[in-house]
């Protein structure tokens, strides 16, 4: 009996937190709508717009004085994490009624195995507008899907006729659909990656698939061999649950390369208060914790280290971490850093007397509900506040706890 062909689904919301305050509040309504910080004179970064900002430039992760600059009439409005959380909630719960097999990979978008379905449901396209209407119907917001044999693909799709739309890519078809793309719809290809692979003559995604795999390989390692794949429509196809996740992780791509310690320091300072927030929000600690470091001729090292009980501090992820990275930095120029923590486990140790780690835990966890209440930046390091690096949730908030990727798309 031969095998069935996978039906992937990829769902993402469109313009979610901006949307959300559109629907709540009315008089949002087809007005250019910015979510993040504290108004337009706030020194935070755009964690949404609505697609009527989107027209005047405004994106994800910029500036917010950049943001009210480019559209004057913008309104602005803070993040309400919760609020954003319960319709994710009410979204999962709609798409887990045409899969068991759900694997939210942020707060608004998710993938769906469907394989093996078709007589049940019919067929991956079917599905999609049901899903679509589901959402409609429920929740007042409208999502995009896409649809292909595996998730790479199926995540491009989604994204093409944004918003609202559908895209499905029959199987067999993978590489010639995306052989036109420009190539930064490729993951793994953020602008530092995109202007290296200029040097090749590439500009669409065909261009890449076509160029020999040493060549790649040479240049950009291990990495250049997953592009090349990628690039030809090859991809993964498991599905698993949000409970699944072994490690969180967090990274972060300089716009130039540094050999800075003080600049590497922070930034690790940056990356390990995202990584034990995530496991704090989780309720998980890690046994494990690990760096990467990519320097800038695209050399990747990792180190791990083992810590004597599972943990979920801040402050042992970052001093482990500054261990592992300073003996591997000297003399080298880094272009990315990465903090991981793996050997997850929900056990907590019991304690009979508070003393001052019980009295430090508290406190970081009241940090740790003003932030999610107010924002990122509610509570920040005073190291960190004129460093240049973003703080933890700031580069994309909407992302779930244990799904962390490098916007850089260097991983």
């Amino acid at each position: 009996m031969s095998k069935a062909t996978p039906t992937i689904l990829h769902v993402d919301l469109d313009a979610f937190f901006a949307a959300v305050e559109q629907r709540d509040r009315p008089e949002l309504r087809g007005k250019p709508v910015v979510v993040g910080g504290g108004g337009r004179n706030d020194r935070g970064v755009v964690s949404a717009a609505s697609y009527e900002a989107r027209v005047f430039g405004v994106r994800s992760a910029m500036p917010l004085r950049t943001a009210a600059a480019l559209c004057p009439a913008a309104v602005f409005v803070p993040v309400d994490g919760r609020k954003y959380a319960a319709v994710s909630r009410q979204v999962m719960a709609i798409l887990r009624r045409f899969s068991p097999l759900v694997e939210p990979i942020s707060i608004d978008e998710a993938f769906l195995d469907l394989t093996g379905t078709e007589a049940l449901q019919g067929d991956g396209e079917k599905v999609a507008r049901d899903i679509r209407q589901a959402i409609r119907a429920e929740t007042e917001l409208t999502a995009s899907v896409g649809v292909a044999a595996n998730r790479l693909v199926a995540k491009v799709a989604s994204d093409l006729r944004k918003p609202d739309g559908l895209v499905v890519v029959p199987a067999g078809e993978e590489a010639a659909f995306l052989a036109p793309l420009p190539i930064e719809r490729l993951w793994g290809v953020g602008a530092s990656t995109r202007r290296a692979l200029a040097d090749y003559g590439v500009r669409t995604i065909g261009d890449l698939a076509s160029l020999p795999e040493d060549v790649v390989r040479r240049r950009f390692g291990r990495h250049g061999s997953d592009l090349i794949t990628r690039a030809r429509g090859i991809g993964e196809t498991v599905v698993g649950s949000d409970a699944s996740a072994k490690s969180v992780s967090q990274e972060h791509t300089f716009d130039v390369d540094s050999n800075d310690w003080e600049l590497l320091e922070q930034t690790l300072l940056a990356l390990s208060e995202g990584v034990a927030g995530r496991l704090r929000s989780t309720g998980v600690r890690c046994s494990t914790i690990a760096v990467k470091i990519r320097s800038s001729d695209f050399v990747t090292i990792t180190r791990q280290r083992t810590v004597d009980e599972p943990t979920d501090s801040t402050d042992l992820i970052w001093r482990t971490a500054v261990a592992l990275t300073r003996r591997e930095v000297a003399g080298m120029s880094v272009r990315l850093l990465g903090v991981a923590a793996s050997g997850l486990t929900e056990q907590q140790q019991l304690v009979l007397f508070e003393g001052d780690d019980q009295r430090r835990r508290r406190a970081t966890e009241a940090i740790d509900a003003l932030r999610s209440k107010f924002g990122s930046r509610a509570i920040r390091r005073a190291r960190l506040l004129d460093a240049g690096v973003h703080q933890p949730f700031e580069r994309d908030p909407r992302r779930l706890p244990l799904v962390e990727r490098d916007d850089g798309g260097e991983s």
